[in-house]
């Protein structure tokens, strides 16, 4: 019976799986990031429509992200020297720098170690993934996408600062929650630590239910 290979999935609120790859920065890994938050994310392929858009898109909004602490890092299976004739192409296009890196994932270690490659999508090429790793170097969240619907850039900015504000001010972050937006006070434990809704007015909560009240930062 032949063997089965299983892509194991990395885990949320687990170490970020470390990896060392080529990129068009030169030879980087995982770790030479500790101390900033990671957006690391993959692309089908260079020279693409979709992907396209999206490089444009983070370039664009590159800065926004260092502000945040941010480094984001690319990947795909095309060759460095792929990566850079795309990048500069790019650049042209969008009058803008694509100042990340750029993994270039040719023996797929990196993208099946963060279960990138989905067989019923692409055999040989990564689907589009986001994964979120804290400055400690910690899996916070991952965002799947099909090969053939790009991403959202402000949905990636919202996740990153819903994150960082929950670890700043331990609370959580509500639907559709943006920054200046009300949050999530954590509900009690115990049945004596439930308060009243005059109790909670007080303390400058917005009461809803006993497990739901709100608070503006």
């Amino acid at each position: 019976m032949s063997e089965v290979q299983v892509q194991t999935l990395p885990r949320l609120n687990e170490p970020a799986p470390e990896f060392e790859a080529n990129s068009t920065h030169g030879r980087i890994k995982l770790s030479d990031f500790r101390g900033k938050w990671v957006v690391l994310f993959s692309h089908p392929a260079d020279f693409t429509p979709v992907c396209s858009t999206e490089f444009g898109a983070f370039a664009a909004r590159a800065q926004e992200f260092a502000d945040r602490n941010v480094q984001l890092i690319g990947l795909s299976v095309d060759s460095v020297q792929a990566h850079l004739a795309w990048v500069r192409d790019l650049e042209e296009v969008f009058g803008t720098k694509i100042p990340f890196p750029v993994i270039a994932d040719l023996d797929m270690k990196v993208s099946t170690l963060y279960g990138m490659i989905h067989p019923g999508a692409s055999t040989t090429a990564t689907v589009r993934t986001v994964f979120f790793i804290d400055d400690k170097g910690i899996l916070r969240a991952m965002i799947y996408y099909p090969m053939n619907v790009g991403r959202n850039m402000s949905e990636i900015v919202r996740v990153v600062d819903a994150l960082q504000t929950a670890d700043k001010h331990g609370v959580s972050c509500p639907v559709d929650w943006t920054p200046g937006q009300p949050v999530v006070v954590a509900p009690p434990a115990t049945k004596d630590a439930i308060e009243s809704k005059e109790e909670a007015e007080k303390k400058g909560y917005t009461y809803k239910r006993w497990y739901l009240r709100l608070k503006n930062l």
